[in-house]
């Protein structure tokens, strides 16, 4: 399989349709399929997982209610995982092969990072915030943007280099050679959707931290308010 070009497999109301979609839709009716045999044979590995990832978000965002988060962030860590380990099984291609892909994921981290922001200081608050002082506003901007590109960089690169120099040795050495090299691609997929979860959970905190002094100051104009 050529893993450095994506062709088109089918159109779709006139839109293109790349292996790495077909690829992806693959992916998600397995994981579709492993979480309902989870669920019915052993749904204890379910809370064993969901505890696990609320211990990664735990760590990093240190609040106290974590479901705004965990939705999104528990989809990403289980669809990276699942996308980045595909291709050790044969005649698949891991959609994180596709730089298209990491970008999306990317994007859906951009934009949430604004909305839990948003929604946990308000439009305005949030702005200032995110724009204070005035002048390092366009700073902020290319830092946003550079982060975004580097976690689409980040992903794509690990992947397409872990599968490339798989299909390398196996065509150099077939049979037993490949095998420790698929396991290090194994654990390069694991590795990479920690790492991308962590990364996602780091921006979103730096947007819905609350420095301590201001919501003491407003905690304290809240009750008197109420007591006058």
């Amino acid at each position: 399989m050529d893993i450095a070009t994506h062709p088109i497999v089918f159109y779709m109301f006139g839109l293109p349709i790349k292996d790495t979609v077909v690829m992806t839709w693959i992916m998600m009716g397995i994981i579709i399929l492993i979480m309902l045999l989870i669920r019915k044979f052993k749904p204890g590995l379910l809370e064993i997982l969901l505890e696990f990832i609320s211990g990664l978000v735990r760590d990093v965002l240190y609040e106290d209610n974590l479901n705004p988060y965990l939705p999104l962030i528990g989809s990403l860590f289980i669809f990276i995982l699942f996308a980045n380990i595909l291709s050790v099984v044969p005649a698949l291609k891991s959609p994180t092969s596709d730089i298209n892909t990491t970008l999306a994921l990317a994007l859906v981290v951009f934009f949430a990072v604004h909305y839990f922001g948003i929604r946990k200081k308000g439009f305005w608050e949030y702005i200032k915030t995110f724009s204070s002082p005035i002048y390092l506003f366009p700073l902020e901007i290319i830092g946003q943007l550079s982060r975004t590109l580097s976690l689409t960089i980040r992903l794509f690169g690990n992947i397409v280099s872990g599968d490339l120099i798989v299909a390398i040795v196996f065509l150099l050495i077939p049979l037993i050679a490949p095998i420790p090299l698929i396991a290090l691609s194994l654990i390069t997929g694991i590795l990479q959707a920690y790492i991308f979860t962590i990364l996602a959970s780091l921006y979103i905190a730096s947007a819905v931290e609350i420095n301590i002094e201001e919501a003491q100051i407003k905690e304290v104009k809240r009750l008197q308010k109420t007591t006058s």
